[in-house]
């Protein structure tokens, strides 16, 4: 089982920043690749960066690429998403999430472990 803590979200204005942490607890976190997916209201949770175990590999949306990036660190038992150029339509609430799988993936089903998510909004 591993446990996983959001936070860092809030309100912003366009074309700030914010940096999202998640921290995990509970089996080795350095076994999991990890990810961040986000779900605005009325719209299905979708993917928004991934980190493989080692943190060698990312993965990232076209609709955040250039913008966010995602870091990890396993001694801190800690992943990251740095947000630079936040728009208003990355307003959502932000889920960080573990996979079994080496990664990194994309999909909700690959991943296993979720957080309780953290609320980002950009204002215009």
């Amino acid at each position: 089982q591993v446990q996983l803590v959001e936070s860092g979200g809030g309100l912003v204005q366009a074309g700030g920043s914010l940096r999202l942490s998640c921290a995990a607890s509970g089996r080795t976190f350095s076994n999991y690749a990890m990810g961040w997916f986000r779900q605005a209201p009325g719209k299905e949770r979708e993917f928004v960066a991934a980190i493989s175990w080692s943190g060698a590999l990312t993965y990232y949306a076209d609709s955040v690429k250039g913008r966010f990036t995602i870091s990890r660190d396993n001694a801190k038992n800690m992943v990251y998403l740095q947000m630079n150029g936040l728009k208003p339509e990355d307003t959502a609430v932000y889920y960080c999430a573990a996979s079994k799988r080496i990664g990194p993936v994309s999909r909700l089903y690959e991943y296993d472990y979720w957080g309780q998510g953290t609320q980002v909004t950009v204002s215009s």
